[in-house]
């Protein structure tokens, strides 16, 4: 009778332990985020888009994209926060 007690216990453990949703979530892990930035400006003219990297990233960036390839631009350089201004004055 004991070892049937212990194992409808365990039972009862597992099953508990298996519908359990108390388990933590995975973070949200963003789409884009920058890790290494240029350092030389981009022709206005070869810009597709610029857009602004999740707030949830290490590193606050934008992602400026050209026909070619995406570069990372840290946003306090002044030629990206020019662009971006005339892109929000259109």
């Amino acid at each position: 009778m004991r070892a049937s007690s212990l194992c409808l216990v365990f039972g009862l453990v597992l099953l508990m332990a298996w519908t359990s949703e108390a388990q933590p979530a995975a973070p949200a892990v963003p789409e884009r985020c920058c890790f290494n930035f240029i350092d030389f400006q981009i022709p206005e003219k070869k810009i597709v888009s610029a857009v602004k990297t999740s707030s949830d990233c290490p590193s606050p960036a934008i992602v400026v994209t050209t026909p070619k390839t995406e570069f990372c631009v840290k946003p306090e350089e002044a030629w990206i926060r020019t662009f971006m201004e005339k892109q929000l004055m259109k």
